[in-house]
């Protein structure tokens, strides 16, 4: 193993940690700031077969981790033996984003050039420096070529990241409930988050580590995401108007059940998530642009892999419009392209929970993959 490489409890189904540096030990990010050196946290399900063709890669979305399956896996009924990709035929991996929390290097990490964690000091990323962290991992597995990349709404954007970046690395890529950019609507909404965060008198200016977080600040940016990735009629069903038998004696209480539960989420949102890296990420999503001054037909040039894109009719936050804008870009380029708009009243959540819709799509797109494009 080279010196500046280290990977630890390397046990299949349980969190692993590899941490790499660059030379001389910082990758220089999107941004143009560099970073190093940088731990990844990923897990892995099933076995990677000689021939080492069999190996996915599933990246998750803002607030997601490694943890994609087994229990409380963000994505359990999905993946898993015999599920809609199959751990008894493929070799899954899920690493958590550089900017994360959930054991890869961000905000909240330990900056060793001081001692103390990063807090702003962190370096802006982007969704190319999360794909190029990921790809240094897939080499270091020793797979040559994804047989698919795999993912929803952040995820998809690292989806189309990797068709652009590495499209020499990938067999399919399969986006879902995703964009090629963000709109100022989309943008939007990110940055009240961000400013409920920054407006906590506990955030100080991200040097609360060590002291009390920005608890009731993270809490409202994760209540006002929540709203978008719900729909209307969603909400309708799960609570219509009503009320709270437990509600508390206050004029501004949350009497009314959905009042209650955007709580709770926010509560409970805090418990597991950094401030910090609710503010970077949202802003390496804002700052997406896979078009940038390109044309559509140009984006993704070269790439020769096969492409299943999902939407669904409810989701409002990531409209269908821009996942067939996706599939233009791939038919312009003359790119083998599915395209499936799902119905489902869930809005933007139903990337997580229609899994039975999208194992069955996923199984068949994959054997097809497996087949060399024809199906069995």
């Amino acid at each position: 193993m080279e010196a500046n490489k280290q990977i630890t409890n390397e046990k299949p189904n349980a969190t692993q940690t590899y941490t790499f540096a660059y030379s001389p030990d910082e990758l220089k990010l999107e941004s143009g700031e560099k970073l190093g050196p940088i731990t990844l946290a990923y897990e892995t399900y099933g076995k990677l077969n000689p021939e080492k063709s069999n190996a996915l890669l599933v990246v998750h979305a803002l607030t997601g981790d490694s943890h994609a399956a087994g229990t409380n896996g963000w994505w359990e009924n999905l993946i898993g033996p015999g599920k809609g990709i199959d751990t008894n035929k493929y070799f899954v991996i899920c690493s958590n984003v550089i900017g994360g929390c959930k054991g890869s290097t961000g905000p909240s990490s330990t900056n060793p050039k001081t001692g103390k964690p990063y807090g702003l000091s962190f370096p802006l990323i982007g969704i190319g420096d999360m794909v190029e962290a990921q790809k240094r991992l897939i080499d270091h597995l020793g797979v040559e070529k994804l047989m698919s990349v795999v993912g929803g709404s952040m995820g998809g954007m690292q989806v189309l990241q990797w068709m652009v970046s590495y499209p020499y690395k990938i067999r399919s890529a399969i986006p879902i409930a995703t964009t090629l950019n963000h709109t100022p609507q989309q943008i939007a909404f990110n940055e009240v988050g961000r400013q409920a965060v920054m407006a906590d008198p506990d955030w100080k200016n991200g040097d609360y580590y060590g002291h009390c977080p920005p608890a009731k600040g993270l809490a409202v940016a994760r209540m006002i995401g929540h709203i978008t990735y719900m729909s209307d009629t969603s909400m309708t069903e799960k609570f219509g108007r009503k009320t709270r038998v437990d509600k508390e004696p206050f004029k501004f209480a949350a009497d009314f059940e959905v009042e209650g539960y955007l709580r709770y989420r926010g509560d409970n949102f805090v418990k597991r998530f950094d401030a910090n890296s609710y503010l970077y990420l949202t802003k390496a999503i804002d700052n997406f642009n896979l078009l940038n001054g390109h044309n559509l037909g140009n984006v993704f040039k070269g790439l020769r892999a096969k492409v299943l894109v999902i939407a669904f009719k409810s989701d409002w936050l990531y409209p269908a419009y821009q996942s067939q804008e996706t599939v233009k870009a791939c038919k312009l380029a003359g790119i083998e392209a599915s395209y499936c708009e799902l119905n489902s009243t869930y809005g933007h959540d139903s990337f997580l929970l229609e899994t039975e819709q999208e194992t069955k799509l996923l199984g068949d797109f994959l054997k097809t993959v497996e087949n060399g494009g024809k199906h069995t």
